[in-house]
Formats: structure tokens, sequence, C-alpha cells
């Protein structure tokens, strides 16, 4: 049952009613275990928590900043300050030291907490550039500080100073004054397309967020979570909070790359993620049934096509499956489609939401098939992430985001944008006023950036109007649907479509150069190195052969004409994607300005040349 107190509140009124059960757990990498913490052990730390940070002299509202990867602590400070009417601010745990400089300056903060070594030595090393930053707290014991360091001190030693109960009346005083109408969280936007923005997010917010999507989420005190996309993420964050106040239990996967591991290990119930990590499940299915035997891969193709006739005709639209396709679904479900589900750890799935960009229908259709019950949805930082979901009992489409949740009103403008109002939208940018009246007109009305359109009460999302493009000859082209096509693909890591007043649509290519090495060894192509592969002609022959097949369903004009293969993946660290692994495609023009240039200007060669 959901418990929609004042987050300042919620998690020692669950110690409350749980005491001793789990609240979540972690992986010690030491013991090479996971490790459970009590519901009344997270209460009595987020206690200190909050008298450490009174000790410290934090005052009503102050922004305090979290620049970690996922960790208990995360949540220790975040629910630790919410006791005291403090605002967290999340840093993603890979953002460089000019974000993190940028964002300190921006909110002012005078104590910052740091997860292990990388953002200890980005924290200290902006120091001289941030005038009122003036503590470092450290999660990791083994972080080694630096020699001159005399600003840092480790969690531990800051948990206790909140021993003490000198604060404890200055403590309950802050809690009997909470307010939802206070500020919870400060998010800063990743800067796709300009500065990165502070939203606001306030208690009535998530207050909100948590009432309606209790409404449509079968989520309760049974479930495992695993905590795999950052806490930094909206996406992540309001959703674990809504977990924590329907009393299910967290298992916060600390490193992005064990994810597979951790699976495994969790066999959890439910599990918030972005359709990246499907498409990754459903490649690794697509490699598998390709080393398999003829019988073996036959008998899996069948399986998931009976699967996803099941849910594509019947289930999907509410209706009963037939006797005959019933009998044939439970046979497979009890035999080879347990069987991928148990391999990946999900033989225990409830449902798993996804949401953060486009889901290939292939690949939710793939999913569905396989028994797992995706939640596909769409949201914004701005709306304390859910606007819409696919919800249980009402007819669901291939391609949708889902039907809108309680209390969201929307509307579409120029260009077929939607705009949204609600309890659940911010009220602006911190310190932005320009900004948020581009953004927030004068009736309300959030402006997302998103083109959209409801159709038989669903929402189906186009592009984002700003990164649609106009080829010379006219035509308008989504990158984004094409290269969600592209990269469902096993072969093609990332994709960034180039279009924007030329004649035809082209790519960028970064191949999975671990599988192509293993496709080169195969076939006896040379692979010295990535650029090697890259120019060779076979190899290009064969991706050629493959976008072809992936783009079939296109307009003429939307499909690739031309690509290159890149030797190195678009990064973070590169400039070239945001910390939420989206491409900054002006970085990413700019910088292969050339190679685009030359695109265009061999096929200008070849036409001139055959006319």
């Amino acid at each position: 049952m959901l418990n929609n107190c004042h987050l300042s509140k919620l998690i020692h009124e669950q110690a409350d009613k749980y005491e001793s059960r789990t609240a979540l757990s972690w992986r010690d990498y030491d013991r090479n275990q996971w490790t459970p913490v009590s519901w009344r052990e997270v209460s009595d730390t987020v206690h200190k928590v909050s008298r450490a940070l009174l000790e410290l002299g934090v005052g009503v509202q102050e922004n305090l900043a979290v620049f970690s990867q996922n960790k208990p602590e995360c949540l220790y400070v975040d629910f630790g300050a919410y006791g005291i009417r403090a605002v967290t601010i999340p840093f993603y745990a890979t953002s460089s030291g000019a974000q993190v400089a940028y964002m300190i300056n921006d909110a002012g903060v005078r104590f910052i907490f740091v997860g292990e070594q990388f953002q200890y030595d980005v924290a200290f090393g902006v120091i001289s550039v941030c005038p009122t930053l003036e503590k470092i707290i450290i999660f990791d014991r083994s972080v080694k500080r630096k020699p001159n360091d005399n600003v840092s001190v480790f969690f531990d030693d800051f948990l206790n100073c909140g021993c003490s109960e000198s604060h404890e009346a200055t403590l309950a005083q802050r809690m009997s004054e909470a307010s939802f109408s206070d500020c919870a969280n400060i998010l800063y936007t990743s800067g796709t397309t300009g500065a990165s923005k502070g939203v606001i997010l306030t208690y009535s917010m998530y207050h909100e967020g948590l009432r309606v999507n209790d409404a449509v989420l079968s989520l309760g005190e049974r479930d495992v979570i695993l905590n795999f996309l950052p806490f930094t993420h909206i996406f992540e964050r309001a959703w674990s909070y809504l977990c924590l106040a329907e009393g299910a239990r967290l298992a916060i996967n600390l490193r992005p790359n064990d994810v597979l591991r951790s699976l495994q290990e969790v066999h959890p119930t439910c599990m918030s993620s972005v359709p990246r990590f499907w498409e990754k499940v459903y490649q690794g299915v697509q490699e598998k049934m390709e080393q398999s035997s003829f019988l073996e891969r036959k008998l899996i193709e069948d399986a998931i096509a009976v699967g996803a006739r099941c849910w594509t005709e019947y289930l999907s639209q509410g209706k009963s499956l037939p006797l005959s396709l019933s009998l044939k679904y439970s046979f497979y479900n009890k035999t080879i489609i347990r069987l991928l589900r148990k391999t990946l750890g999900l033989e225990n799935a409830n449902f798993f939401p996804t949401a953060g960009a486009a889901v290939s229908p292939q690949v939710e259709k793939f999913v569905h098939a396989a028994g797992i019950n995706i939640i596909v949805g769409y949201g914004l930082t701005e709306s304390t992430a859910t606007v819409s979901c696919d919800i249980s009992g009402l007819p669901i489409t291939l391609g949708s985001v889902g039907r809108l949740i309680d209390g969201i009103e929307i509307k579409f403008g120029e260009n077929d944008e939607i705009l949204l109002r609600g309890k659940t939208i911010t009220p602006g940018y911190y310190k932005k006023d320009s900004a948020t009246k581009a953004a927030i007109d004068e009736e309300g009305w959030f402006h997302t950036g998103d083109a959209g359109y409801m159709k038989d009460g669903e929402l189906f999302l186009k592009e984002r109007i700003k990164d649609l493009f106009k080829t010379s000859n006219g035509k308008y082209i989504a990158p984004q649907m094409i290269e969600s096509k592209l990269v469902i693909d096993k072969y093609l890591e990332q994709a960034v479509i180039v279009a924007d007043q030329h004649k035809f649509v082209s790519a960028l290519i970064v191949p999975d150069f671990h599988l192509l090495r293993k496709y080169a060894e195969e076939k006896g192509i040379s692979a010295e190195s990535n650029e090697a592969l890259c120019e060779n002609a076979d190899i290009r022959r064969m991706i050629e052969e493959r976008i072809e097949t992936l783009q079939q369903d296109l307009a003429h004009y939307e499909k690739v004409k031309r690509f290159v293969l890149l030797p190195a993946p678009f990064t973070i660290e590169t400039g070239e994607l945001t910390n939420t692994l989206k491409v900054k495609r002006r970085v990413v023009y700019e910088r292969y300005a050339e190679i685009i240039e030359n695109i265009y200007k061999e096929a200008e060669k070849e036409a001139s040349q055959s006319s």
C-alpha cells in the first residue's frame, strides 16, 4: 500500500511499519555478496545525516550537491536533507570538471558529497573556481585524498557528527515545518541543445507523481527492484521513491556494466530501463539463435512468433486467446520462453517500465513475446518523469507511449508540439527566468519540444522538433526514428543520421567492434585495427546489406543512401554524448564536418561521371 506522506517523513514512517525487513541491498565487492540493510537501519542513518547536516549549519532550502554513481549513501543524503528542508542536486557520476563547476556556482553549493575516486578528483580540482564550495564528503573509504586536502571528510566521519542529540529539537522543528511547496531537488538538464538548466522539483510534484503512478502500476511489498539507471536521472529517482513508498525492496546496482550479472543474482520483479537495454537483450537473443542448431533455432523462432502473436493480436487488446493458440503458448511459456527469462534472471518478472527514447516496435514485440511485461512510457525531467504509460487492462498499440496519467492535461501547438499542464509540471528553471518564460506560457502550458499526436486515447511521439531535418529537396527527416531502426542490428552500436540541407540521408555509424572482429575472423578478413575493419570492402558490403534490410519500410527519401564507418565510438569524454548518453548532434556534426562533406562531394562526383 502506498505511503504518500511528505518525503521528509517517508523513510521513518516505513521503518515504523516494517522495522527489520530489508529495505535495500547493495553489492559488497570485497566480500562478493549482496548486503541487506533493514528499514530501521536506513531510518537511523537518514536521521544521523539530518543531524550531521545541521551540525554543518545547513540552512532551510540550502542547496547540497551529490556527485556519485548509484550508492545507498545517495538515498541517505537525499532523505536526510529532506528532513531538514534542504535541497539536493544530483550530478551525473560522469560529469566533467566544467560541468561540475558550472552547477556548483549556479546553485551556490557549499557542501558536495562524492562517490569514488573520479568524482573526488573532479570536485577537488574545481575548488579554486568555486568560491562557495567549503567541504567535500566522500562516500568511498578507499579514495586517496590529495596531500594538500584540508576540505574533505569521509562519510563515516561525517555521520559521527550526527550522533549527538544536540540538534534534535531543531530537526523536529524543521520536519514539522516541511511544506509541499518547498523545493526538493534541482535537476540539471543534459544540455543537448544549449546551456544546462536546473529544473525545480517540489515535494508537491513528487506527491502527485506517486499518487498517479500508484493508480496504474501493480507495485507492492513483495516486489524486488534492481536500480540500474542513475539516481540522478528523474526516471530512476521518481521510480525509486515510488518503490520505497510502496514498501518494495531496492537492490542497488553500483556499476552499470554489471547489470546483467546483477539481474541473475537479484532476480528482480521490476526494473526501470531505457530502450537501449532491451535492444541489447534482443541482439543477444538473435546472436544466440544464429549460433544454435537448425532445430533449436526453429523452435526458438516459433516460440517467439507464437508469443508475439498472443500479445499483439489478443493480450494487448484485452482479448482472450483461442484454445489452440493458448495451449501452444502455454507449452512454450513453460519451456523455451521460461528458459529465456531464466537465463536473463527475469523468471520472477512483474513489469518493467521503459522510457527515455523511442522503443522499436520490433524490440517491444519481442520483449512481450518473451513474456516480459514491458511498460512503455513518456516523460521529462520537467514533468517529474511520467506523462503517459501503457496501462494494464486497456488496449496497447505498438509504437505508442501509452495513455496519459491522471491529472495531466495535453494539447498540441505549432508543429504538433506536445504542451503539458498539471501538478507534476515544474514551476520553472532555477535562476533562469527567461528560460522559464520561454518554456511555460502565460496559460501555464509547458512546451516540451517534442512533437506528437493522440490516437484512440494513446500518445504517439514523432520527433524532437529541434532535431527535425529538412533536406535540400524539401523533405522532412526524423533522425531519431531512423537511428532507432539501425541500432537494433547487433553489428551497429551507434548511428547518427545526417540530412539537414543535403540531397539525401547519410549516416555516421560506429560498429560493434567485438562482434565485427569475430565476423572478420570467420570470413578470413584482416582485422589488424578498427580502421582496417571500417575500410574493408567486404565489411562495408555486409553492413550495407543489413542497413537495407533494416530500412525496408522507410520512404525512399528517408533511407540511408551512404554511410561512413567510424573507428571510435561517440563518448561522454569526447563531448559527443550527454551524461544520459544522448547524442550532441551539433558537436558530432562539427567534429566530423570534413567526413560529412566528403560523403556528398563523392556522391556529386559519381553523379557527374555517370551523366
